[in-house]
């Protein structure tokens, strides 16, 4: 008697529910096109009210960012009078630079202590997206005139179009023999031992994925060169991969060595990057413990500089706060 009882509910329900919806689609039927007419004519200026804020926004940004790109006019000229892929790089640097400097108010603390001549290895904390590395590479070109040669993932060498780009700006797979060759020949290299484990099934809590890899250390060591750690405050606040799908793409990476993990994001939160002390090889002192030290170094930047666990919401609190202080600290002076 119950069954029977609830599937007459349900027949009601669905009846009155069908009933409902005929109705309606009878009252849109017999609506004038007028009345939509009018109903856009009154809507339009709202809408209107909307985007030309927005799109007063964009131009702002717009105009911000050419300003930016003819600052450098003069890097530009003396970039491609002396070669042109040296012009392209240079160009290539300040948009990244503009860009970094507009979306997420990028600065860096202790630009300093990467060395204007000579070699160094650069060790930083793989985000989800590295865009840090691209805008501290950026930097180093418009400021420095030093070009930060970087060991990419193999991945990469093989996404149709990167081809050309990956060699313009010197990426390669980074073998230890080629970092060495590298560092020998004077130059500055980047590497993220963490790479893209660490990038894509990384979270909030900024965890320091490197795992038991040595080569970087044992690189520096070859070539003895000082190890410069790196940190950028937030980095994992402007992209994120969807905790529901980690721990099952993780198996299929690990498998498949495919980085096919979604990511969302690009949120304007605040950059800033943090250099640490460089840290230097010795006769004593192996390729382990080397590598545990500037792991360790790379954490103590996290400890110190890093909202643990990271929230988006604060960091872009932090872009807007933090500028409002530089702001009034200009206007002070």
């Amino acid at each position: 008697m119950m069954v029977a009882a609830d599937s007459g509910i349900w027949e009601g329900t669905w009846e009155y529910c069908l009933g409902y919806w005929e109705g309606f689609q009878e009252t849109l039927s017999d609506l004038d096109i007028d009345y939509w007419r009018w109903v856009l004519w009154v809507v339009y200026p709202i809408i209107l009210s909307f985007l030309l804020p927005i799109l007063i926004l964009l131009f702002l940004y717009c105009s911000a960012f050419f300003l930016h790109l003819y600052n450098y006019r003069h890097n530009f000229r003396e970039a491609y009078n002396h070669d042109v892929w040296d012009g392209a790089r240079t160009a290539i640097a300040a948009a990244w630079d503009a860009q970094g400097r507009i979306w997420h108010g990028f600065e860096i603390d202790g630009l300093e202590k990467i060395p204007d001549a000579g070699a160094a290895l650069i060790v930083y904390y793989h985000g989800t997206l590295p865009i840090d590395f691209y805008y501290l590479a950026a930097r180093c070109l418009l400021e420095k005139k030093r070009h930060i040669r970087a060991v990419g993932d193999n991945f990469l060498f093989h996404i149709p179009g990167l081809r050309r780009f990956l060699e313009v700006f010197r990426v390669t797979p980074g073998t230890i023999q080629s970092c060495v060759s590298v560092l020998k020949d004077g130059h500055l290299l980047a590497i993220a031992p963490g790479g893209v484990r660490e990038a894509l099934f990384g979270d909030e809590n900024y965890p320091i994925m490197w795992g038991k890899r040595q080569g970087f250390a044992k690189a520096a060591i070859q070539a003895n060169v000082p190890i410069i750690p790196v940190f950028t405050q937030n980095v994992r606040e402007a992209f994120r991969t969807p905790k529901v799908t980690r721990s099952c793409l993780r198996r299929i990476y690990e498998k498949t060595r495919l980085p096919i993990v979604p990511i969302y994001g690009f949120f304007p939160v605040k950059f800033k990057m943090f250099v640490g002390d460089p840290i230097y090889p010795s006769e004593d002192k192996t390729s382990e413990a080397l590598a545990n030290e500037v792991m360790t170094s790379v954490g103590t930047l996290i400890y110190q500089h890093q909202r643990l666990p990271g929230n988006i919401l604060c960091a872009l609190v932090d872009r807007l706060v933090k500028e409002t202080i530089q702001v009034d600290a200009l206007d002070t002076h």
